[in-house]
């Protein structure tokens, strides 16, 4: 039966910007429209910010950076991170509605989220009290102690992708609060819902105002961020492309960055794997939330003596999913997010044929009763495919799945590194020293064997080469936050 409740926080009122604590409209007076990928309907109107908010709110930023969130201890930021983790908590099952409503993700995979969501909330708040400096020996030739201090970065410009509103929003907010930062938060158009709610949430945990602001609107906020004068770091989540201009923009402050960007993660199941196993996880690491993950393992390498049966069992798994509105419990695959997205993936359906790859299923928009208003395309499984196609090559961000034939271990590893994306991995094999050697030479962020995309707040996210710079979730998230300060004492 599909959801028919709306969140309160849908009251049909235009959404604003929060700055300072404040629910203000952009000084412009301008809105953008929210629509549901699954019905095509206007979800809400948004406060549309241009240059002149993002100012308001790094001003406001710097103002609690300076003022009362300065006096906050330790043990009072830890204390806030769990009152919103509990508030979160309380409220998890209408946040996940609005990122369901407004994204497209299934709601029941979107309430899956909640124990990593209260995972990395908690962790964070235990590492707010765990923060630390070293007493140095120094050969200095006077007598004079060394020791470091760490102290938060200052303000923080977050700019986060659509396709996890709620938890990304967490993720760049956690080791803020945590280390003392204060944020401007840009959501991203298709998906500002959630983070929106999000920071209301902030302030009733008892941040003050300015710690936590949220600008909505388009690229020009997030230009805006990276550009401003008296933003200390940036921290991106999203597509290769945008991240190089960030860096690029970043460069005339010399602010520092840290970049969570694309990939086209390779998956290899040797000939020895637990098939059985491996068939869901190869299925779902690529078709989960349609597709639009970025570290999908989107080229599935497959050895020889297995090829045939393992396209067969991806191409069953995936023409079995349920297919429909983001509202419906037993949705397994929800709409792409918008009429953009479904357009660029419908160019690489096309494409994939004419590269001379084999459709072995899906390839096509899925229509048919309220399906017809939405985004909707079949999980897709190209055989045979070649690593030279672009395919193979570039990043989708749909339910495309690329399955790619080879015969032995070091030439899966050269195919499998020879992208200029490096965010993820998976082994499949029942030969631990097989994994273990893959493991060591796949150049990626992550690498999962015999599983894949586990996700915990405690171990580092991040990418080699183009799949960014910088690491997510362990001790490496909460030293981004951070600058270390050499002190010398005369005693």
């Amino acid at each position: 039966m599909i959801e028919t409740r709306r969140p309160a926080f849908l009251d049909g009122k235009p959404k604003q910007l929060l700055i300072d604590g404040r629910h203000v409209d952009a000084l412009s007076g301008r809105r953008f429209e929210s629509f549901s990928p699954s019905t095509g309907e206007l979800v809400a109107e948004l406060a549309l910010a241009d240059a002149e908010d993002v100012d308001r709110a790094v001003k406001a930023a710097r103002a609690a950076f300076e003022g009362p969130w300065s006096r906050f201890k330790p043990a009072d930021r830890q204390a806030v991170l769990l009152k919103l983790a509990d508030l979160v908590d309380a409220e998890f099952d209408d946040l996940a509605l609005l990122d369901s409503i407004e994204m497209g993700r299934p709601i029941t995979a979107a309430r899956g989220l909640r124990g990593m969501l209260q995972r990395s909330l908690r962790h964070f708040a235990g590492a707010a009290t765990a923060i630390h400096g070293q007493t140095l020996s120094n050969s200095f030739p006077v007598d004079l102690m060394s020791f470091t201090l760490r102290e938060p970065v200052g303000v923080v410009g977050a700019i986060i992708p659509w396709n996890g509103p709620l938890f990304s929003a967490a993720w760049k907010v956690g080791p803020v609060l945590a280390t003392g930062c204060t944020v401007v938060l840009k959501p991203a158009e298709d998906a500002s819902l959630s983070p929106l709610r999000f920071a209301e949430l902030c302030l009733e945990a008892g941040v003050p105002p300015g710690v936590v602001n949220v600008v909505t609107g388009a690229g020009a906020v997030g230009a805006a961020l990276s550009t401003h004068p008296d933003v200390d770091k940036v921290a991106f989540t999203g597509s290769c492309e945008t991240g190089q201009r960030i860096i690029a923009a970043s460069a005339g402050t010399v602010k520092r960055v840290t970049m969570e960007l694309g990939g086209k993660s390779p998956n290899i199941i040797f000939a020895d794997a637990d098939l059985d196993l491996a068939t869901p996880a190869a299925a779902m690491g690529v078709f989960n939330n349609s597709g639009q993950v970025c570290a999908a393992g989107t080229r599935l390498f497959v050895q020889r003596p297995v090829y045939e049966e393992m396209v067969e069992r991806v191409a069953a798994f995936g023409a079995a999913l349920k297919i429909g509105p983001s509202l419906d419990p037993d949705t397994q695959i929800g709409p792409l997010v918008s009429a953009r997205q479904f357009a660029r993936v419908s160019s690489y359906l096309d494409l994939g044929p004419q590269e001379g790859a084999r459709l072995v299923t899906g390839g096509q928009r899925v229509t048919g009763g309220d399906l017809d208003k939405g985004h909707y395309v079949a999980p897709t499984v190209f055989a045979d495919v070649k690593d030279d196609m672009r395919i193979a090559r570039e990043e989708i961000f749909g339910p495309v799945s690329c399955i790619l034939p080879f015969d032995d271990f070091d030439e899966v590893v050269a195919r499998a590194n020879a992208t200029r994306f490096g965010l993820a991995g998976g082994v499949w094999t029942k030969d631990i020293g097989k994994a273990m050697e893959a493991v060591q030479r796949i150049r990626a962020g992550s690498v999962w064997v015999n599983h894949y995309f586990a996700m915990d707040p405690s171990v580092p996210f991040g990418g080699y080469k183009m799949s960014g710079f910088g690491r997510e979730g362990g001790s490496e998230h909460i030293e981004a936050y951070l600058q270390t300060k050499g002190v010398w004492i005369r005693t």
